[in-house]
């Protein structure tokens, strides 16, 4: 090891706090993590071992193998132009408040309001993330466990499940320190492993594989909807609620080395590489279908793809591996959310925000913040008890919440023109028409995401994204014009590296 090493990081870390504290903050959270473990984070947010197969039984009724893969790259590239308009104000606000900071900074006027939307409507897209993510975890244990005929499969088991998955990840945030940037690093290979291993075992394992004009040309439409075109756009959302949670990499900033740079990176290069891996999956997955009626309406539609091309044994093997990305995924989204919750309450902009930004001197963690995040989590996926539908919807408020929040920000830098500062990390003369062709997609899958999804429309197939949406956005606009609007300003700044971000103070200023 060089001798200098120590000390280059020593002087990097002391260049991410300076920045840090231009931006308004003192350093309050350990400053521990990697490039790596934030890309780590990004890629395991992402998950495509979570979302792909989570929503494929989805992607089976809404168009079918033509829309799962060739929806893949066509959603991925589109995504690919909102990371990448993010990742270049990521790197000249490299924050743990993300987005609603950035919209503040770059807002001319109004900065308070447009930082308190995009806060309230990234808090909604992080808390669905995580409710689906380890919602999805707890359908593929219940399948995994039913198989070894431990726990039958139901939706009363699955709640269970999925409250219990929420804990364990709750605690592990709690207590978790340097495991969790650890847990991160495994986590990559765990994904990268993972679909090198089912895809390897789905293309050697069966004796009977599907023709690629099946897998490349098969169109298929079980919802009720006779217009193609609209089934084929509603079959976007499996790519697309998989293509989220990118944002991590700039929630975990403020624990990250070299944070102006690692963090634009990460979060770019988290979307390129599950951009290939899950386009990887998904075609390995529809060769291996064996009889697409049947697995299509099974309970857990990958589980029954897997016994049904390599066998009982083989198959339970290739379920442990996607439920395991599928808890490392839940882990990271609730990280993610937490720091988000911890630095929108740093500024006030939650009720009974003191409580929320409160850091365990003992773990140097917000834990106060991480059981929000589960709980609010938990809320958001209760309602499956009564009705599955709402599951689906939790996958389009996801999208819909943090997309929203994504293209906010973004559409200010356009505004902002040759005013904004770079950072270290920028796309130069791309800049613009890569922020156009974001805000674009923005509004295109905003729209596509709020529209029904089954056919004919009941209470029963009813899409309760838009209601939910509305609920939040109703809240947030009430309660900016009945009171926020008379005392939030927008992030806050503190006098001195010593003073505690304390949201109560009365000795502020707008960032």
């Amino acid at each position: 090891m060089s001798p200098t090493a120590p000390v280059s990081a020593s002087a990097s870390a002391s260049d991410d706090e300076r920045r840090l504290r231009e931006l308004g903050y003192a350093q309050e959270l350990p400053r521990s993590m990697s490039a790596f473990a934030n890309f780590g984070v990004s890629l395991t947010v992402i998950s495509v071992l979570s979302g792909c197969l989570t929503l494929y039984g989805f992607g089976m009724r809404t168009g079918g193998p033509v829309l799962i893969v060739w929806g893949w790259p066509v959603v991925g590239l589109m995504t690919l132009l909102v990371a990448l308009a993010m990742a270049e104000v990521c790197s000249a606000y490299p924050t743990a408040g993300g987005l609603y900071y950035w919209s503040a900074k770059l807002s001319d006027r109004n900065r308070a309001a447009w930082a308190w939307f995009t806060g309230w409507f990234n808090f909604l897209g992080q808390v669905a993330v995580t409710a689906g993510v380890d919602f999805g975890a707890a359908t593929f244990l219940n399948a995994l466990l039913s198989l070894q005929g431990w726990y039958a499969v139901s939706t009363g088991h699955t709640v269970v499940l999925f409250g219990a998955i929420l804990v364990v990840h709750g605690l592990l945030n709690h207590f978790g320190g340097r495991l969790l940037a650890r847990l991160g690093e495994v986590s990559v290979w765990w994904h990268v492993l993972g679909v090198l291993l089912i895809v390897g075992v789905l293309a050697a394992g069966p004796a009977h594989h599907q023709p690629a004009s099946f897998v490349f040309g098969h169109f298929a439409n079980s919802t009720g909807f006779s217009s193609g075109w609209y089934v084929a756009a509603l079959g976007l959302l499996l790519a697309q609620y998989t293509l989220t949670g990118y944002d991590a990499s700039a929630h975990m900033t403020e624990e990250t080395r070299d944070a102006a740079r690692s963090g634009p990176r990460s979060m770019v290069t988290a979307v390129v590489v599950s951009l290939a891996a899950g386009w990887v999956l998904l075609v390995g997955l529809t060769f291996a279908v064996q009889d697409y009626a049947a697995e299509a309406s099974a309970e857990v539609p990958p589980a029954r793809i897997f016994v049904d091309a390599v066998g009982l044994g083989t198959g339970k093997l290739l379920l442990a591996v996607a439920v395991g990305a599928q808890l490392f995924c839940g882990l990271s989204s609730v990280t993610a959310n937490s720091r988000m919750i911890y630095a929108f309450a740093r500024d006030g902009a939650l009720p009974g925000s003191g409580f929320w930004h409160r850091i365990n001197p003992r773990t140097g963690t917000p834990t106060n913040a991480i059981w929000l995040a589960v709980g609010g989590a938990f809320l958001l996926g209760l309602p499956a008890l009564w009705n599955m539908t709402a599951y689906g919807a939790v996958t389009s408020i996801a999208v819909i919440g943090l997309y929203i929040a994504y293209a906010i920000p973004t559409y200010l830098r356009l505004r902002k023109g040759d005013a904004f500062e770079r950072g270290p990390w920028h796309l130069g003369r791309w800049s613009r028409p890569v922020g156009i062709g974001a805000v674009a997609w923005v509004c295109c899958v905003t729209v596509l995401f709020v529209l029904p999804q089954t056919s004919p429309v009941t209470w029963e197939t009813f899409n309760y994204a838009p209601v939910a949406v509305l609920a939040v956005l109703g809240f947030a606009g009430t309660h900016w014009l009945v009171s926020a609007r008379h005392w939030f300003t927008g992030p806050r700044v503190q006098g001195t590296p010593e003073e505690p971000a304390a949201p109560d103070r009365h000795r502020t200023t707008a960032a």
